[in-house]
């Protein structure tokens, strides 16, 4: 099958392909099956989520000033006598 799309939606499309590690063909299978499913009823759960899709979110995440790095203290250590 073969769709043409606008070029501003292959743009799009492109863009979530890579964001996802994929190919945009790759990418619209897993979004129309995903999709299809769903509406089928033939899955109740969310689906399965990516590191790519937390680096996503994390991207778009409007409170981009919040640090999520660990804070680096040195753990405090027992004298052991020996």
């Amino acid at each position: 099958m073969t769709i043409e799309l606008p070029e501003k939606l292959a743009t799009a499309l492109k863009v979530q392909a890579n964001a996802h590690g994929v190919s945009p063909e790759g990418y619209v299978c897993e979004v129309l099956e995903r999709e299809l499913a769903a509406e089928a009823g033939a899955s109740n759960r969310a689906p399965a989520l990516t590191g790519a899709d937390l680096v996503a979110a994390m991207r778009a995440s409007p409170h981009k000033e919040i640090d999520l790095e660990p804070r680096r203290d040195r753990q405090p250590v027992r004298d052991v006598g020996f």
